[in-house]
């Protein structure tokens, strides 16, 4: 275990690597007000990343190496602390980069996000003075910072699901100088002892949006959050909050992904060799695997098929194949090259998946493949779907 004593910022030195850093949001297009310039050359990212995970690929796989500044490495640090990237905090849920004592296989589950992506978020929630604010998935507690520092400490709730984390959150936004409402829970149940709220933003995604989000935003209000899946499309939307229940909103431009939230995270692929090694039926696939990692197109799939999973292995000695996985069904997707450039599909169990993203993916290609901002949600009591084009145009259920 790495042991070091927390370095000595020069304060100098910070603020001028937070005001380019601003200047680098601005030119690119993410810092779009002052006020939010300010807020960003105010909070000190250094509190909540005094230690990180460096990102490597190697030919054994992906590591990661701790990052902890000692005497004569706060210069180098600090400049990293100042970039534009995403800094993880935290492996499989547990790992810490003071827990090991170099690089190490793992899982990222906890993380500074790229600041850009914060920024973007907190201007689309567009919190006004005196709005009351729930923040879901703390994390390190930058994000939250951010909104205490544009509004204030005491208008700011943030719920965090890992004890861990909470606990250095905490510590964080202190030393940082703010004192909001930090509590340990699970997120996706919100906090009511200070609703009802203005605005919702999580950070973190979800499969649907959670009954306790429409129940402690008050009508009028607003929640931004990516709506996520077990096939990784995410699309991020913003929600107006209306009576008895219901929201509506329009998914919002660009790439924004986020960890999904842990409670909603896909069940483990048990017995999956098996499987796929039952009965199917097979026909020539007129779509193939290359939509599962197009950003709009992976997105359409995953409406289609919301209980599956992906998977690329190998049966029986064989190529490398992709799979989809319905574990709560049973069912299965397998596609195969036909050596001309194509695929015949072999599907299994009680529903037909690649059937199902095949006239999904044909239905947004005969609407023009239009981008992710053509794409709304409506949400009423028992049911939410996603919508393309306009609420009375076609559309898919999410999961309950």
């Amino acid at each position: 275990m790495t042991e070091h004593a927390p370095v000595v910022v020069d304060e100098t030195c910070s603020a001028e690597l937070r005001e380019k850093l601003a200047d680098r949001l601005r030119r690119d297009g993410h810092l779009r007000s002052a006020t939010w310039r300010a807020v960003v050359e105010t909070v000190p990212r250094h509190e909540f990343t005094r230690a990180f995970f460096r990102r490597a690929e190697t030919p054994r796989g992906t590591q990661w190496t701790p990052v902890i500044p000692g005497p004569g490495e706060a210069g180098t640090w600090l400049c990293e602390v100042y970039t534009d990237h995403t800094l993880v905090t935290q492996l499989d849920g547990h790992v810490h980069p003071g827990d090991v004592d170099g690089p190490v296989h793992g899982d990222p589950t906890s993380s500074s996000t790229l600041p850009s992506l914060l920024v973007r978020m907190l201007q689309d929630l567009d919190p006004r003075d005196g709005d009351r604010v729930l923040l879901v998935g703390v994390g390190t507690g930058y994000s939250t910072a951010l909104l205490c520092e544009r509004l204030s400490s005491e208008q700011v709730t943030g719920v965090e699901t890992d004890e861990a984390a909470a606990d250095r959150a905490r510590a964080a936004i202190k030393a940082a100088g703010y004192d909001p409402a930090v509590i340990t829970g699970d997120g996706l149940l919100g906090h009511p002892g200070n609703a009802p709220y203005d605005k919702l933003i999580a950070f973190c995604s979800v499969r649907s949006i959670p009954t306790a989000w429409m129940e402690q935003v008050r009508p009028g209000g607003t929640i931004v959050t990516t709506v996520s899946g077990w096939l990784y499309g995410s699309g991020l939307v913003r929600l107006t909050v209306g009576d008895g229940g219901r929201a509506e909103g329009r998914f919002l431009p660009g790439t924004v992904s986020f960890m999904i939230a842990r409670p909603q995270a896909a069940p483990p692929l048990a017995g999956v060799s098996d499987l796929l090694t039952q009965a199917a039926e097979e026909r020539p696939a007129y779509i193939g695997p290359e939509v599962l990692s197009d950003w709009t197109p992976q997105f359409v799939a995953q409406l289609a098929v919301p209980g599956a999973q992906y998977l690329g292995m190998a049966t029986d000695g064989g190529p490398m194949l992709d799979h989809l996985i319905d574990m709560p069904s049973r069912s299965f997707a397998t596609l195969v090259p036909d050596g001309e450039d194509g695929y015949f599909v072999r599907q299994g169990g009680p529903l037909r998946l690649w059937d199902a993203v095949e006239e999904a993916i044909d239905t947004w290609r005969k609407a023009g493949e239009p981008p992710q901002d053509e794409f709304g949600l409506t949400v009423t009591p028992g049911h939410q779907r996603v919508w393309l084009g306009s609420p009375d145009g076609p559309d898919w259920d999410l999961p309950a």
